[in-house]
C-alpha cells in the first residue's frame, strides 16, 4: 500500500470498518454498485474471485472509485492472486482461510491481508504471518460467545471482523462483546439485485454502526 491507501484503512477501520463483500458481482454491475456503496458510506469493498471475470471487476473498481475507497479481492488462495492485487493496487487481500505463508507473501507486497480464520490456533498463526485484520467466519453460525471466548488470547489491537450470517438484526450484539467490524455478504449484495437496493441496505447499515460506535449522535 501507499501512503495515501494506508491511511484510508486506518481511517476506515477506526471509523467505519464495515466490508462490503459482492460476491457473484460482474463487471457490467460492478461501477453502479460501487457508487451505490458508496454514496452510503463504504470504504472498503471485496470483490470474491469466484466471481463472474473478478479481474475485470477488480481493475474497473479501482479505476472508477475515489482515493479514499479501497478495493480489493475476497477468496485469495494463490500466490498469483497476491501479485495482480498489487499490480493492480487493489490492496485488501481477503481470505477465507488461514494460509501463513499467503498472509506473509502478502504483506510483503504491500497488500492489506484480511484473514480468515476460526479457531485461536488459526487466528495466531494469521497475526504472527502480518494479517492486518482477522475475519471470524463463519460469525454467527458461531455466536457471540465462542467469540468471547477467543478473544482473550487474540493480539491486543488487531482488529476482528465478524464475517457470515452478519445483518443488521445482530449487529448490536457482536457490538457488545467488542467485535471491531464487520463483513457483509448476500444480506447486502447478491447476483439480481439492484444498485439501487444495494444502496438502500447499506445505508442501513452504515447508519447503524454509527448508532452503536456513537458517531451519528
Amino acid at each position: 500500500m501507499n501512503d495515501t491507501q494506508r491511511q484510508v484503512l486506518n481511517a476506515a477501520m477506526a471509523e467505519l470498518p464495515l466490508v462490503a463483500i459482492l460476491r457473484g458481482i460482474t463487471p457490467d454491475e460492478i461501477v453502479e454498485v460501487c457508487d451505490a456503496l458508496i454514496e452510503a458510506g463504504f470504504r472498503l469493498i471485496e470483490i470474491p474471485l469466484n466471481s463472474p471475470e473478478p479481474w475485470q471487476s477488480i481493475e474497473r473498481a479501482v479505476t472508477h472509485c475515489p482515493s479514499n475507497v479501497l478495493i480489493g479481492a475476497g477468496t485469495v488462495l494463490e500466490e498469483s492472486d497476491t501479485a495482480r492485487l498489487a499490480e493492480l493496487g487493489a490492496p485488501l487481500m481477503i481470505t477465507p482461510n488461514t494460509q501463513p505463508e499467503l498472509v506473509s507473501l502478502g504483506a510483503q507486497r504491500g497488500l492489506a491481508p484480511m484473514i480468515g480464520c476460526m479457531t485461536p490456533t488459526e487466528a495466531l498463526a494469521a497475526a504472527k504471518a502480518g494479517a492486518t485484520a482477522l475475519k471470524l467466519f463463519p460469525a454467527a453460525r458461531m455466536g457471540t460467545g465462542y467469540f468471547k471466548d477467543i478473544k482473550a488470547i487474540l493480539p491486543t489491537g488487531l482488529p476482528v471482523l465478524a464475517v457470515g450470517g452478519i445483518e443488521l438484526g445482530n449487529m448490536a450484539e457482536w457490538y457488545a462483546v467488542g467485535i471491531g467490524g464487520f463483513g457483509f455478504g448476500s444480506n447486502l449484495y447478491k447476483p439480481g439485485r439492484s444498485a439501487a437496493e444495494v444502496g438502500v441496505i447499506a445505508s442501513e447499515l452504515v447508519a447503524e454502526w454509527q448508532r452503536l460506535s456513537g458517531e451519528g449522535a
